[in-house]
Protein backbone atom coordinates (compact mmCIF):
# COMPACT_ATOMS: atom_id res chain seq x y z
CA UNK A 1 0.00 0.00 0.00
CA UNK A 2 1.30 3.45 -0.94
CA UNK A 3 1.90 5.62 2.08
CA UNK A 4 0.39 9.07 2.47
CA UNK A 5 2.71 11.80 1.19
CA UNK A 6 2.94 15.16 2.94
CA UNK A 7 3.24 18.67 1.53
CA UNK A 8 2.61 22.16 2.81
CA UNK A 9 0.18 23.18 0.04
CA UNK A 10 -1.83 21.21 -2.52
CA UNK A 11 -3.12 22.96 -5.64
CA UNK A 12 -6.06 21.36 -7.45
CA UNK A 13 -6.33 22.41 -11.09
CA UNK A 14 -3.76 23.66 -13.61
CA UNK A 15 -5.70 26.23 -15.56
CA UNK A 16 -4.98 29.96 -15.30
CA UNK A 17 -5.83 30.07 -11.59
CA UNK A 18 -3.83 26.98 -10.64
CA UNK A 19 -0.73 27.92 -12.62
CA UNK A 20 -0.80 31.45 -11.24
CA UNK A 21 -0.99 30.04 -7.71
CA UNK A 22 1.86 27.61 -8.38
CA UNK A 23 3.99 30.42 -9.83
CA UNK A 24 3.53 32.52 -6.70
CA UNK A 25 4.31 29.54 -4.48
CA UNK A 26 7.59 29.13 -6.37
CA UNK A 27 8.38 32.83 -5.94
CA UNK A 28 7.70 32.49 -2.21
CA UNK A 29 10.35 29.76 -1.99
CA UNK A 30 8.19 26.64 -2.09
CA UNK A 31 9.69 23.72 -3.99
CA UNK A 32 7.47 21.51 -6.19
CA UNK A 33 6.95 17.95 -4.92
CA UNK A 34 8.72 18.77 -1.67
CA UNK A 35 6.62 21.71 -0.43
CA UNK A 36 3.69 21.79 -2.82
CA UNK A 37 2.00 19.67 -5.44
CA UNK A 38 -0.26 20.53 -8.39
CA UNK A 39 -2.93 18.09 -9.54
CA UNK A 40 -4.69 18.33 -12.90
CA UNK A 41 -7.18 15.82 -14.23
CA UNK A 42 -6.93 17.05 -17.84
CA UNK A 43 -4.85 15.02 -20.29
CA UNK A 44 -2.49 17.89 -21.10
CA UNK A 45 -1.67 21.54 -20.40
CA UNK A 46 -4.15 24.26 -21.29
CA UNK A 47 -6.85 24.09 -18.65
CA UNK A 48 -10.36 24.40 -20.12
CA UNK A 49 -8.90 26.05 -23.21
CA UNK A 50 -7.75 22.68 -24.57
CA UNK A 51 -11.40 21.63 -24.93
CA UNK A 52 -12.59 24.69 -26.89
CA UNK A 53 -13.97 24.11 -30.36
CA UNK A 54 -11.42 24.44 -33.22
CA UNK A 55 -13.25 27.34 -34.91
CA UNK A 56 -12.71 29.49 -31.81
CA UNK A 57 -9.46 30.96 -33.05
CA UNK A 58 -7.12 32.97 -30.86
CA UNK A 59 -8.16 36.17 -32.60
CA UNK A 60 -11.78 35.67 -31.47
CA UNK A 61 -10.92 35.22 -27.79
CA UNK A 62 -12.17 37.93 -25.43
CA UNK A 63 -9.86 39.02 -22.64
CA UNK A 64 -7.17 36.35 -22.54
CA UNK A 65 -4.66 37.72 -20.01
CA UNK A 66 -1.08 36.48 -19.81
CA UNK A 67 0.05 34.37 -16.88
CA UNK A 68 2.31 36.12 -14.35
CA UNK A 69 5.97 36.29 -15.26
CA UNK A 70 5.67 35.24 -18.92
CA UNK A 71 3.88 37.00 -21.75
CA UNK A 72 2.15 35.25 -24.63
CA UNK A 73 3.65 36.88 -27.70
CA UNK A 74 3.58 36.32 -31.43
CA UNK A 75 0.52 34.07 -31.42
CA UNK A 76 -1.17 33.61 -34.80
CA UNK A 77 -4.74 34.96 -34.42
CA UNK A 78 -5.93 32.46 -37.04
CA UNK A 79 -4.88 29.39 -35.06
CA UNK A 80 -7.32 27.57 -32.75
CA UNK A 81 -7.20 29.07 -29.26
CA UNK A 82 -6.97 25.53 -27.84
CA UNK A 83 -3.62 25.06 -29.60
CA UNK A 84 -2.23 28.52 -28.84
CA UNK A 85 -3.11 28.51 -25.15
CA UNK A 86 -2.24 24.83 -24.68
CA UNK A 87 1.26 25.41 -26.03
CA UNK A 88 1.65 28.56 -23.94
CA UNK A 89 0.59 26.80 -20.73
CA UNK A 90 2.94 23.89 -21.50
CA UNK A 91 5.86 26.29 -22.03
CA UNK A 92 4.93 28.09 -18.81
CA UNK A 93 4.95 24.88 -16.78
CA UNK A 94 8.39 24.05 -18.14
CA UNK A 95 9.80 27.54 -17.66
CA UNK A 96 8.93 27.63 -13.97
CA UNK A 97 9.34 23.90 -13.30
CA UNK A 98 5.83 23.50 -11.88
CA UNK A 99 5.77 19.69 -12.29
CA UNK A 100 2.01 19.34 -12.72
CA UNK A 101 0.79 15.82 -12.02
CA UNK A 102 -1.68 14.69 -14.70
CA UNK A 103 -3.99 13.11 -15.39
CA UNK A 104 -4.92 12.89 -11.70
CA UNK A 105 -8.49 13.02 -10.42
CA UNK A 106 -9.01 14.50 -6.96
CA UNK A 107 -11.88 12.45 -5.56
CA UNK A 108 -12.33 14.00 -2.13
CA UNK A 109 -10.75 16.40 0.37
CA UNK A 110 -11.43 15.50 3.99
CA UNK A 111 -10.36 16.43 7.46
CA UNK A 112 -7.10 14.64 8.15
CA UNK A 113 -5.07 14.17 11.29
CA UNK A 114 -3.09 16.74 13.21
CA UNK A 115 -4.97 19.67 11.73
CA UNK A 116 -4.07 18.67 8.19
CA UNK A 117 -6.28 18.00 5.16
CA UNK A 118 -6.45 14.60 3.50
CA UNK A 119 -6.52 14.78 -0.32
CA UNK A 120 -7.67 11.52 -1.93
CA UNK A 121 -6.68 11.22 -5.59
CA UNK A 122 -6.46 8.64 -8.35
CA UNK A 123 -2.70 8.85 -7.83
CA UNK A 124 -2.67 8.23 -4.10
CA UNK A 125 -3.38 10.05 -0.86
CA UNK A 126 -1.74 13.30 0.17
CA UNK A 127 -1.70 15.17 3.46
CA UNK A 128 -1.48 18.95 3.28
CA UNK A 129 -1.56 21.89 5.65
CA UNK A 130 -3.37 24.10 3.14
CA UNK A 131 -5.28 23.81 -0.11
CA UNK A 132 -5.69 26.05 -3.15
CA UNK A 133 -8.70 24.94 -5.14
CA UNK A 134 -8.54 26.09 -8.77
CA UNK A 135 -10.89 23.64 -10.48
CA UNK A 136 -12.89 26.20 -12.45
CA UNK A 137 -16.23 25.34 -14.04
CA UNK A 138 -15.69 23.45 -17.30
CA UNK A 139 -16.52 20.07 -15.78
CA UNK A 140 -19.95 21.24 -14.61
CA UNK A 141 -21.97 22.46 -17.62
CA UNK A 142 -25.33 23.85 -16.55
CA UNK A 143 -28.39 22.31 -18.26
CA UNK A 144 -31.65 24.13 -17.49
CA UNK A 145 -34.80 22.05 -17.27
CA UNK A 146 -37.95 22.91 -19.23
CA UNK A 147 -41.28 21.09 -19.60
CA UNK A 148 -41.24 18.60 -22.45
CA UNK A 149 -37.46 18.50 -22.73
CA UNK A 150 -37.40 14.70 -22.72
CA UNK A 151 -39.85 14.56 -25.66
CA UNK A 152 -37.63 16.45 -28.11
CA UNK A 153 -36.79 14.21 -31.06
CA UNK A 154 -33.84 16.28 -32.23
CA UNK A 155 -30.40 16.71 -30.73
CA UNK A 156 -29.61 18.63 -27.54
CA UNK A 157 -26.06 19.58 -26.67
CA UNK A 158 -24.20 22.01 -24.44
CA UNK A 159 -21.40 24.41 -25.31
CA UNK A 160 -19.05 21.91 -23.64
CA UNK A 161 -19.88 19.45 -26.45
CA UNK A 162 -19.77 21.93 -29.33
CA UNK A 163 -17.03 21.18 -31.87
CA UNK A 164 -17.80 23.75 -34.56
CA UNK A 165 -20.53 24.92 -36.94
CA UNK A 166 -19.94 22.45 -39.77
CA UNK A 167 -21.91 19.64 -38.14
CA UNK A 168 -25.08 21.77 -38.18
CA UNK A 169 -25.12 22.44 -41.94
CA UNK A 170 -28.69 22.78 -43.18
CA UNK A 171 -30.24 22.27 -39.74
CA UNK A 172 -32.59 24.48 -37.75
CA UNK A 173 -30.84 25.41 -34.52
CA UNK A 174 -32.20 27.07 -31.38
CA UNK A 175 -29.37 28.65 -29.36
CA UNK A 176 -30.13 29.30 -25.68
CA UNK A 177 -28.04 31.75 -23.66
CA UNK A 178 -27.11 35.44 -23.43
CA UNK A 179 -23.37 35.05 -22.84
CA UNK A 180 -20.34 35.27 -25.10
CA UNK A 181 -20.57 31.60 -26.10
CA UNK A 182 -24.15 32.01 -27.32
CA UNK A 183 -23.30 34.95 -29.58
CA UNK A 184 -20.16 33.21 -30.85
CA UNK A 185 -22.17 30.10 -31.74
CA UNK A 186 -24.80 32.15 -33.58
CA UNK A 187 -22.25 34.11 -35.59
CA UNK A 188 -20.50 30.88 -36.59
CA UNK A 189 -23.71 29.06 -37.45
CA UNK A 190 -25.00 31.88 -39.66
CA UNK A 191 -23.38 30.56 -42.84
CA UNK A 192 -24.02 26.87 -42.08
CA UNK A 193 -27.42 26.39 -40.48
CA UNK A 194 -30.65 26.64 -42.45
CA UNK A 195 -32.09 28.80 -39.66
CA UNK A 196 -31.10 29.93 -36.18
CA UNK A 197 -33.23 31.22 -33.32
CA UNK A 198 -31.70 32.97 -30.33
CA UNK A 199 -33.54 32.79 -27.02
CA UNK A 200 -32.49 34.15 -23.63
CA UNK A 201 -34.06 34.51 -20.19
CA UNK A 202 -33.05 38.15 -19.98
CA UNK A 203 -32.37 40.67 -22.74
CA UNK A 204 -28.66 40.63 -23.59
CA UNK A 205 -26.64 43.67 -22.55
CA UNK A 206 -24.11 44.89 -25.09
CA UNK A 207 -21.19 47.00 -23.91
CA UNK A 208 -20.11 49.83 -26.15
CA UNK A 209 -16.76 51.55 -25.80
CA UNK A 210 -13.70 50.61 -23.77
CA UNK A 211 -14.01 48.56 -20.61
CA UNK A 212 -11.77 50.57 -18.30
CA UNK A 213 -10.31 49.68 -14.92
CA UNK A 214 -13.07 51.39 -12.95
CA UNK A 215 -15.78 49.50 -14.81
CA UNK A 216 -13.90 46.26 -14.23
CA UNK A 217 -13.63 46.89 -10.51
CA UNK A 218 -17.33 47.70 -10.28
CA UNK A 219 -18.26 44.49 -12.09
CA UNK A 220 -16.01 42.36 -9.90
CA UNK A 221 -17.43 44.02 -6.78
CA UNK A 222 -20.94 42.89 -7.73
CA UNK A 223 -19.78 39.27 -8.02
CA UNK A 224 -17.70 39.52 -4.85
CA UNK A 225 -20.69 40.71 -2.83
CA UNK A 226 -22.55 37.49 -3.64
CA UNK A 227 -19.74 35.18 -2.54
CA UNK A 228 -19.20 37.18 0.63
CA UNK A 229 -22.83 36.39 1.46
CA UNK A 230 -22.43 32.69 0.72
CA UNK A 231 -24.50 32.79 -2.47
CA UNK A 232 -23.55 30.93 -5.67
CA UNK A 233 -21.38 33.25 -7.76
CA UNK A 234 -22.51 34.83 -10.98
CA UNK A 235 -19.92 35.01 -13.72
CA UNK A 236 -17.99 38.23 -14.15
CA UNK A 237 -19.19 38.33 -17.77
CA UNK A 238 -22.80 38.34 -16.59
CA UNK A 239 -22.26 41.77 -15.04
CA UNK A 240 -19.85 43.24 -17.59
CA UNK A 241 -22.06 42.79 -20.64
CA UNK A 242 -21.07 41.61 -24.11
CA UNK A 243 -18.48 43.60 -26.08
CA UNK A 244 -20.05 45.28 -29.10
CA UNK A 245 -17.34 44.50 -31.64
CA UNK A 246 -17.55 44.59 -35.45
CA UNK A 247 -18.69 40.97 -35.74
CA UNK A 248 -21.50 41.49 -33.23
CA UNK A 249 -22.60 44.70 -34.94
CA UNK A 250 -22.80 42.87 -38.25
CA UNK A 251 -24.76 40.06 -36.61
CA UNK A 252 -27.25 42.57 -35.24
CA UNK A 253 -27.64 44.21 -38.65
CA UNK A 254 -28.11 40.86 -40.38
CA UNK A 255 -30.70 39.67 -37.87
CA UNK A 256 -28.52 36.78 -36.71
CA UNK A 257 -28.55 38.23 -33.19
CA UNK A 258 -32.29 38.86 -33.11
CA UNK A 259 -33.03 37.81 -29.56
CA UNK A 260 -36.34 36.18 -28.59
CA UNK A 261 -37.65 35.75 -25.04
CA UNK A 262 -37.22 32.34 -23.43
CA UNK A 263 -39.64 29.68 -24.65
CA UNK A 264 -42.05 28.12 -22.17
CA UNK A 265 -41.83 24.49 -23.18
CA UNK A 266 -40.16 22.04 -25.55
CA UNK A 267 -42.18 19.91 -27.94
CA UNK A 268 -41.08 16.88 -29.97
CA UNK A 269 -40.23 19.02 -33.02
CA UNK A 270 -39.20 22.35 -31.49
CA UNK A 271 -39.95 24.96 -28.86
CA UNK A 272 -43.18 26.74 -27.88
CA UNK A 273 -44.29 29.93 -26.16
CA UNK A 274 -47.47 30.45 -24.18
CA UNK A 275 -48.67 33.02 -26.71
CA UNK A 276 -48.95 30.28 -29.34
CA UNK A 277 -45.69 30.78 -31.16
CA UNK A 278 -43.76 27.69 -32.27
CA UNK A 279 -40.29 27.30 -33.77
CA UNK A 280 -39.42 24.01 -35.42
CA UNK A 281 -35.92 22.83 -34.57
CA UNK A 282 -33.52 20.00 -35.30
CA UNK A 283 -31.08 21.06 -32.58
CA UNK A 284 -31.20 22.88 -29.24
CA UNK A 285 -27.77 24.23 -28.31
CA UNK A 286 -27.59 25.15 -24.63
CA UNK A 287 -25.03 27.96 -24.24
CA UNK A 288 -26.11 28.28 -20.63
CA UNK A 289 -22.81 28.42 -18.85
CA UNK A 290 -21.17 26.39 -16.13
CA UNK A 291 -21.17 26.01 -12.37
CA UNK A 292 -18.11 25.73 -10.08
CA UNK A 293 -16.70 22.18 -9.94
CA UNK A 294 -16.51 21.72 -6.17
CA UNK A 295 -18.00 18.30 -5.41
CA UNK A 296 -14.66 16.99 -4.14
CA UNK A 297 -14.82 19.56 -1.31
CA UNK A 298 -18.21 18.30 -0.07
CA UNK A 299 -16.75 16.40 2.94
CA UNK A 300 -15.44 19.72 4.34
CA UNK A 301 -18.99 21.16 4.52
CA UNK A 302 -18.01 24.57 3.26
CA UNK A 303 -21.32 25.49 1.63
CA UNK A 304 -23.63 28.03 3.20
CA UNK A 305 -27.42 27.83 3.28
CA UNK A 306 -27.52 30.08 0.22
CA UNK A 307 -25.83 27.33 -1.79
CA UNK A 308 -22.42 28.90 -2.27
CA UNK A 309 -19.15 28.94 -0.36
CA UNK A 310 -18.64 32.18 1.53
CA UNK A 311 -15.19 33.57 0.91
CA UNK A 312 -13.21 36.51 2.22
CA UNK A 313 -10.88 37.40 -0.62
CA UNK A 314 -9.99 33.86 -1.68
CA UNK A 315 -10.17 32.30 1.79
CA UNK A 316 -13.11 30.03 2.64
CA UNK A 317 -14.67 31.58 5.73
CA UNK A 318 -15.64 28.15 7.08
CA UNK A 319 -12.06 26.84 6.81
CA UNK A 320 -9.10 29.24 6.46
CA UNK A 321 -6.88 26.39 5.24
CA UNK A 322 -8.87 26.37 1.98
CA UNK A 323 -8.58 29.04 -0.70
CA UNK A 324 -10.75 29.21 -3.81
CA UNK A 325 -8.96 30.80 -6.75
CA UNK A 326 -10.84 31.31 -10.01
CA UNK A 327 -14.10 31.28 -8.04
CA UNK A 328 -16.59 34.14 -8.17
CA UNK A 329 -14.80 37.48 -8.56
CA UNK A 330 -11.53 35.82 -9.63
CA UNK A 331 -13.18 33.75 -12.40
CA UNK A 332 -11.45 35.69 -15.18
CA UNK A 333 -7.94 35.40 -16.52
CA UNK A 334 -6.68 38.62 -14.92
CA UNK A 335 -8.70 37.96 -11.76
CA UNK A 336 -7.20 34.50 -11.43
CA UNK A 337 -3.68 35.93 -11.63
CA UNK A 338 -4.32 38.40 -8.85
CA UNK A 339 -6.17 35.86 -6.73
CA UNK A 340 -3.32 33.37 -7.01
CA UNK A 341 -0.91 35.94 -5.59
CA UNK A 342 -3.36 36.92 -2.83
CA UNK A 343 -4.01 33.30 -1.85
CA UNK A 344 -0.32 32.52 -1.51
CA UNK A 345 0.28 35.62 0.60
CA UNK A 346 -2.55 34.66 2.92
CA UNK A 347 -1.39 31.04 3.18
CA UNK A 348 2.13 32.20 4.02
CA UNK A 349 0.67 33.90 7.08
CA UNK A 350 -1.38 30.81 7.97
CA UNK A 351 1.59 28.46 7.66
CA UNK A 352 3.81 30.73 9.71
CA UNK A 353 1.19 30.98 12.47
CA UNK A 354 0.34 34.63 11.87
CA UNK A 355 -3.32 35.72 12.13
CA UNK A 356 -5.26 36.00 8.89
CA UNK A 357 -5.84 39.48 7.45
CA UNK A 358 -9.32 40.37 6.22
CA UNK A 359 -9.49 40.97 2.50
Amino acid sequence: MNKTREVEVAVIGAGQAGLSSAYHLRRAGFEPDRDFVVFDHSPGPGGAWQFRWPSLTYGKVHGMHALPGMELTGADPGRPSSDVVGEYFAAYERAFDLRVRRPVDVRAVREGTGGRLRVETSGGVWSTRALINATGTWDRPFWPRYPGQETFRGRQLHTAQYTGPEEFAGQRVVVVGAGASGTQHLLELASYAAATTWVTRRPPVFREGPFDENAGRAAVALVEERVRRGLPPRSVVSVTGLPLNDAVRQGLRDGVLNRQPMFDRISPDGVDWDDGRHVTADVILWATGFRPALDHLTPLRLRERGGGIRVDGTRAVADPRVHLVGYGPSASTIGANRAGRAAVRDLMRLLSGEPAVAA
